[in-house]
């Protein structure tokens, strides 16, 4: 089978779009910086702290004290009427997408370019909202997602740090793939690049994508909500595809994810030794004693459920997708708060592309509502969220060492949680892009 390759399509497109963007933002740049904060949440003690300083230089936080004089040879940045957080990671986005509506074929009539260009527009908005680090767990336009990261990275745009899945691993007519638009095999092939029916073709297609890029591997292990002709609580790839997944991504040095509703599912994906189950809507005891035991992450989207319910219901989305939301949105909200009383680990994901990209905050509000104090709601979007990626040396708080990755809201979040919806200014790697 011919796969296209990642150097094909998408980079070019990317590339001359550069000039546009970034005549679009003109970040604050400075070698050496010394933010002066109001309050400062330190998501690592979970505490707040006032008087605080964070001396950054490059990209990097260098070191955080009480404020003193601005240090020789460094710009002073006054951020001393906000709060100020690490930069926001949400752990489940689509930004190389065409995003969710009635049409069903609207994936097939955006080409890849035009998919490259929508992603770009996507990760803007993302990036300002003070999402300044997303996990993309998928696109039907496959590989799209991986040439957004590397302009991205290559600072051809501004956007979040991204780490991308490449395709949908999942069965033909699974819930990965573009059912009930023109019979799957007549799908153009980057639609299909992850389709596989064995353990073979799965172990095939895993390695696949991580030599064209893939940062992680994303499994769709049960039928979808927003996938003609699947449904939530069914199985779909096997406890053996998923391990022969897991042991492929393993071997080179990547973890899997698994999109799972369904209990069995959750519970193949799990044994299977995945490192977090997406959605998790049908979650059952066992399979929520399972997770406590494994360690493995749970990353559950309990906001989009009310977008779908009245957007998609005002704009016709179809029946059977309005059904599907229905049916495991109450559920999966209480099972959220079981969850949470476990002490299991949780990280902040959303499904953003199911809802507009830049509303990434409004699901805050919906963790605490349903079991998180407004901190740990916080952590699951900043350090756990580093955590689950393996990247808690780097990302998810302000401490020596890690990215300078910072956000700045009026008022306290702690006391309302609401605030994290609008922010004030956002700085990624020492640039402030808002």
């Amino acid at each position: 089978m011919r796969f296209w390759s990642r150097d094909v399509g998408f980079a070019p497109v990317l590339t001359s779009l550069a000039a546009l963007v970034m005549s679009m933002a003109t970040p604050l740049q400075a070698s050496d910086l010394y933010v002066a904060t109001g309050k400062l949440i330190d998501v690592q003690a979970g505490i707040v702290r006032t008087n605080q300083c964070i001396s950054i230089t490059n990209d990097r936080i260098t070191a955080v004290t009480p404020c003193g004089a601005t240090p020789t040879g460094a710009k002073r940045l006054d951020w001393t009427a906000f709060t100020v957080l690490p930069g926001m990671i949400d752990l489940h986005t689509h930004l190389a997408d065409a995003g969710q509506s009635a049409d069903l074929a609207l994936p097939i009539k955006t080409s890849p370019a035009a998919t490259a260009l929508i992603g770009a527009h996507n990760a803007r908005l993302t990036l300002e909202s003070g999402f300044t680090t997303v996990r993309d767990v998928g696109t039907y336009r496959g590989l799209t997602d991986i040439a957004l990261r590397d302009a991205i990275n290559a600072g051809h745009m501004p956007g979040p740090r991204m780490f991308v899945a490449g395709a949908y691993i999942t069965l033909p007519k699974g819930g990965g793939e573009l059912n009930g638009v023109v019979p799957n095999e007549e799908l153009p092939a980057d639609m299909r690049l992850g389709i596989a029916s064995t353990p073979e073709e799965a172990a095939a297609k895993t390695a696949f994508l991580i030599e064209q890029g893939a940062d992680f591997i994303k499994t769709i292990a049960t039928g979808a909500v927003l996938a003609i002709g699947t449904e939530p609580g069914e199985p779909e790839l096997s406890e053996v595809q998923l391990r022969a997944v897991v042991q492929t991504a393993k071997a080179k040095g990547k973890f899997v994810t698994a999109h799972a509703h369904g209990a069995i599912g959750i519970k193949n994906a799990i044994r299977a030794g995945v490192r977090s189950i997406e959605h998790a809507s049908l979650i059952d005891d066992e399979a929520l004693a399972m997770v406590k035991a494994s360690g493995t992450w749970l990353v559950m989207d309990i906001y989009n459920g009310d977008y779908i319910d009245d957007i998609g219901t005002r704009e016709k989305w179809p029946e059977e997708y309005l059904r599907k939301n229905r049916e495991t949105t109450d559920v999966q909200r209480a099972r959220f708060t079981q969850a949470v009383k476990m002490g299991v680990n949780i990280a902040y994901g959303t499904d953003s592309g199911v809802y507009p990209h830049g509303q990434n905050g409004r699901q805050f509000a919906y963790m605490v509502r349903y079991g998180m104090t407004p901190m740990q709601a916080i952590q699951s979007a900043t350090i756990r969220a580093a955590e689950l990626l393996g990247k808690d040396k780097e990302l998810g708080s302000i401490a020596p060492g890690r990215f300078a990755d910072l956000v700045a809201v009026d008022g306290d979040p702690l006391a309302d949680i609401h605030i994290l919806e609008n922010v004030a200014h956002v700085m990624k790697g020492g640039n402030t892009v808002r």
